[in-house]
């Protein structure tokens, strides 16, 4: 299988600095999750694009597209702390701490949006783009009420686990996380710290340890599986406790997300059903008889595609699957990037980003209202969509 290059936020650890020259997305300089070959793009005309960078006016907001549900949408942030294990990059803390961020469907309609990074998070995801402002990214502006009370649900909100791809924050997952609980879903995306740059409640600014300590996908996903097993296990107490239906947990992650869904649905039963969005599997999957989802770029995840470990594990997803790529994307085109890089002036996928987001958006809902409420929700036919689900 090919290797996948596990990316350093500027600046870069040495070692990657060459492949960092290929790079496509907006939080990191190479792209996470993706076979080494996969980055075709020659460097010179990368680099004159981001000779280009567009400037972004001081007080210009960036604006996520909005929920599609009839819910509107809530947000909190937990800061935890799992005393019960070292922290894996930092050798000086003998204990984990993550945060989460929180969206589900709420009554109230009015009050303070959420923030969508730090400046300090801003500045780091930007650095490798010296024409666009530092805190261009403090000014998107979110559809979720800070701190609104929780609309509860007879029997308890299905909770979808979310993780980002190696070296993005979780912020990345912003649009996808606001469209699901407008739908009715409590969402939970884990930061999985010293793997992106990372602003505490009190202040402190980690770094991504993991970018030169790690470089080993194995290890990270084995490390994201036992934050996702802690998130469960305290989201299963208390106040939230009461709020979850633990019959109906999904993961749904990008890039190195991606694969960790696959992984910790094969070490955690709590978890019903799964999505990768354009994430190689690091390692390959064995067995997995629960409903799992790949979405991807046609020219990494096609059959035949650069990254062989979809075709290799496919066989192995004996639950209900489906495997679907998107024409016109890249890697960064499942996230929020697909829409806030044109407007700074980043390159972007070559299909429009709200389409990339609405695509993305209707199909993991669909698959996740089909596999754990029993749902059947429409998705319209659009054309950039090829279903290799009959393949082997």
């Amino acid at each position: 299988m090919p290797r996948t290059p596990l990316t350093p936020l500027a600046p870069l650890a040495p070692p990657l600095a060459a492949t960092a020259a290929v790079a496509l997305t907006l939080s990191l300089t190479v792209l996470s999750g993706v076979p080494a070959q996969a980055q075709a793009q020659p460097r010179a005309q990368v680099l004159a694009q981001a000779q280009v960078l567009a400037q972004v006016p001081d007080g210009a907001d960036l604006v996520l597209p909005g929920p599609t549900g009839s819910m509107a949408v809530g947000t909190t942030t937990l800061h935890l702390v799992d005393a019960s294990r070292p922290d894996p990059w930092n050798p000086a803390a003998d204990k984990r701490e993550l945060l989460v961020s929180l969206w589900y469907p709420t009554r109230k309609t009015s009050g303070k949006r959420a923030p969508y990074v730090s400046p300090q998070e801003s500045a780091a995801i930007l650095k490798p783009y010296p024409d666009v402002p530092p805190d261009a990214l403090t000014r998107t502006r979110t559809h979720a009420t800070l701190d609104a009370p929780v609309r509860t649900a007879r029997g308890g909100l299905p909770l979808v686990v979310m993780s980002p791809g190696f070296t993005f924050p979780r912020a990345s997952l912003t649009s996808l996380a606001e469209d699901l609980a407008g739908r009715g879903y409590l969402v939970a995306a884990v930061e999985h710290t010293y793997e992106s740059v990372t602003t505490f409640p009190d202040g402190r600014t980690t770094t991504c340890l993991a970018c030169v300590r790690g470089q080993d996908g194995a290890k990270v996903a084995a490390s994201r599986v036992k934050d996702v097993r802690f998130v469960l296990d305290e989201l299963g107490k208390g106040r939230w406790g009461h709020l979850i239906d633990r019959r109906r947990i999904a993961m749904v992650g990008h890039s190195m997300g991606g694969n960790s869904s696959a992984q910790a649905m094969l070490a955690d039963a709590r978890v019903r059903a799964g999505i990768n969005l354009d994430g190689s599997f690091i390692p390959l999957v064995t067995r997995l008889d629960r409903p799992f989802m790949l979405i991807g770029t046609p020219e990494l995840h096609a059959p035949g595609g650069e990254d062989d470990s979809w075709v290799k594990s496919w066989a192995h997803l004996k639950g209900p699957k489906r495997w679907i790529t998107v024409a016109g994307t890249d890697h960064a085109a499942f996230v929020d990037y697909a829409v806030l890089r044109p407007p700074l002036g980043i390159p972007a996928q070559r299909l429009d980003g709200g389409r990339a987001l609405r695509i993305t958006r209707d199909h993991v809902a669909a698959f996740l209202d089909r596999h754990l409420l029993g749902r059947r929700t429409p998705v319209q036919d659009f054309p950039e969509v090829t279903d290799y689900s009959g393949s082997s």
